[in-house]
């Protein structure tokens, strides 16, 4: 389970849910929509429904099919079709089997739920079997979704902001906003610390107190926006850092006792997946493949897809080359020496070769760099006198441009870098790093454009978040 599964089935259902020990399924939003539950509840009671329907909205349609007596048809079936009433007995078996796995309980032995094996008492179950245990098991709960329909389709369950975290190496950031009924994204605020979670982990394989302080600090800050927000759903996304240190208890603990939702150390699968939704929804015009490409402070995610409807992924892969990693690694002079920026350039040239290996970079018709690197290299590209987000988004970069910009900050002192204006004091430290990541991946994709998107993971976790209704 997500770790915000259990408050989502919550606030489905209107109480603390009972017993449960795993989501059996998932709503196409995403949210949770049938439970598995243990066949004796913690209080002692026996309870032999294991699959139990959560979604509110399916649970209103599946009740105004019941009003209509559906039931009553179907069980008179079950008495003339004797196919149809095998069918509905193995399900009955199926059910029992399952439940078996949990444990026995014997008040409930030989005992499913809904009424099967030769009768049809709720619906609610027998759909919910259906979704749990996929087409062709329960055929009473399949007709039931048939004639449901899509039922997650149109506006959301709940309405309200929600709010996504996304946790790296080098910062921390927080988007709160809405997706209208036409899917477009509603900003209502955007914010982002430089915290330095993964300083010195290389090294240490933890992260410091200082680090996690650091972090805590800017989630006490985001509570109180969450709070002022009238937020109605959290997410918070960890990537990188959390995946391995020593003390990554402290970390998770800290954040849950500040938010109430725990870290998600997500798959590689769902960060490029919502990565790539992010950065695409927000840019028009793109022509497919397209390849984003999120430098953070640890790792690079690469992530190959369609900009059509769906945004389908087809190749992703995550590697272990951050601005952050690059410097403390090679880039440690003042400025670095071109002893350092080789290594470094070994190091980044290493890292796409084990990308290439996974994506075809040369697949891509357009390239999109998401992060902080790359939107610095356009305001800087732009000669502008403070960062301005609206003029960045949908700017682009060529290779000589890259270049050129690569080697001018190499060559700068962190004095110097410091002094332009449109530089994030978190990045003055980190950014030749990262602007040699881009520099490859510029040469590597030539001669197509970076795109600069200002979206990324947070709008793609929003958009989750808001399409899923809880």
């Amino acid at each position: 389970m997500a770790s915000d599964d259990l408050s989502i089935v919550a606030r489905q259902l209107g109480r603390t849910p009972r017993g449960v020990v795993g989501i059996a399924h998932r709503c196409p939003c995403g949210a949770p929509d049938v439970v598995r539950t243990e066949p004796r509840l913690p209080d002692g009671t026996p309870f032999p429904t294991s699959y139990y329907l959560t979604c509110p909205r399916l649970s209103s349609m599946i009740g105004t099919l019941e009003s209509q007596g559906v039931m009553r048809e179907m069980e008179q079936r079950l008495q003339e079709d004797a196919g149809l009433a095998d069918a509905y007995r193995r399900a009955h078996e199926h059910y029992l089997h399952e439940r078996r796995e949990l444990g026995d309980v014997e008040e409930i032995a030989g005992i499913s739920a809904g009424g099967m094996p030769d009768r049809v008492k709720c619906l609610h179950v027998l759909a919910a079997h259906a979704l749990a245990a996929g087409p062709g098991v329960n055929p009473l709960g399949d007709e039931v979704l048939a004639l449901i329909g899509d039922w997650w389709s149109g506006q959301p369950c709940a309405q309200g902001p929600v709010a996504a975290i996304d946790c790296g190496t080098n910062s921390i950031r927080l988007l709160i906003a809405e997706v209208d009924a036409d899917g477009a994204l509603i900003e209502l605020a955007r914010e982002m610390r430089i915290v330095r979670l993964g300083e010195g982990v290389d090294r240490t394989g933890e992260f410091s107190a200082e680090a996690l302080a650091r972090t805590f600090a800017a989630c006490d800050e985001y509570r109180a926006m969450i709070d002022a927000h009238g937020v109605r759903a959290v997410r918070f996304v960890a990537t990188s850092a959390s995946r391995d240190v020593g003390n990554r208890a402290a970390f998770i603990d800290g954040v849950h006792r500040r938010l109430g939702v725990s870290p998600e150390v997500i798959t590689g699968v769902e960060e490029a997946e919502l990565s790539f939704i992010g950065a695409v929804r927000g840019l028009s015009g793109l022509e497919s493949p397209v390849l984003v490409v999120d430098i953070g402070g640890g790792s690079t995610e690469f992530v190959l897809g369609s900009a059509d409807a769906g945004f389908g992924v087809t190749a992703a892969v995550s590697i272990d080359m951050g601005c952050v990693r690059m410097t403390e690694r090679h880039l440690v002079g003042d400025p670095p020496t071109p002893g350092q920026v080789a290594a470094a350039q070994a190091d980044i040239a290493a890292g796409f070769d084990r990308a290439a290996q996974v994506v075809d970079l040369a697949q891509a018709r357009t390239v999109v760099g998401v992060a902080g690197t790359v939107t610095t290299l356009s305001a800087m590209a732009m000669g502008l006198e403070s960062y301005d987000p609206g003029v960045i988004h949908g700017s682009s970069l060529d290779l000589a441009g890259v270049e050129q910009l690569t080697a001018t900050l190499l060559a700068m002192t962190r004095t110097e870098r410091a002094a332009l204006p449109f530089m994030h004091p978190g990045r003055i430290d980190v950014i030749g790093g990262g602007a040699m990541i881009a520099r490859e991946l510029a040469l590597r994709t030539h001669p197509a454009r970076l795109l600069v998107s200002e979206y990324d993971i947070l709008d793609g976790i929003v958009y989750r978040l808001a399409a899923a209704g809880s």
